[in-house]
């Protein structure tokens, strides 16, 4: 494990010790899952544009087309 100083306001500090306080955790865990979810995020965001810049959209379209075209159950449409 490493430290990290990191300074922030009062008021962002007292409102991550209440949050923190409110869900049972350590403020030094809710930053690690803070930390951790966005990290996550940002790796999210990098991975759909790789795979997106894989795509072929006419192979798609292939595809789509060998799909039967009828209405969807009741339950599975639009309001």
């Amino acid at each position: 494990m490493n430290t990290i100083s990191v300074h922030i306001p009062d008021s962002l500090k007292s409102h991550i010790e209440r949050l923190a306080r409110a869900d049972g955790i350590s403020v030094e865990q809710f930053l690690t899952l803070a930390a951790a979810e966005k990290v996550a995020a940002l790796d999210a965001g990098k991975y759909l544009a790789e795979r997106a810049a894989r795509g072929d959209r006419d192979a798609f379209l292939r595809v789509l087309a060998k799909a039967p075209s009828s209405e969807p159950e009741p339950w599975d449409r639009l309001p």
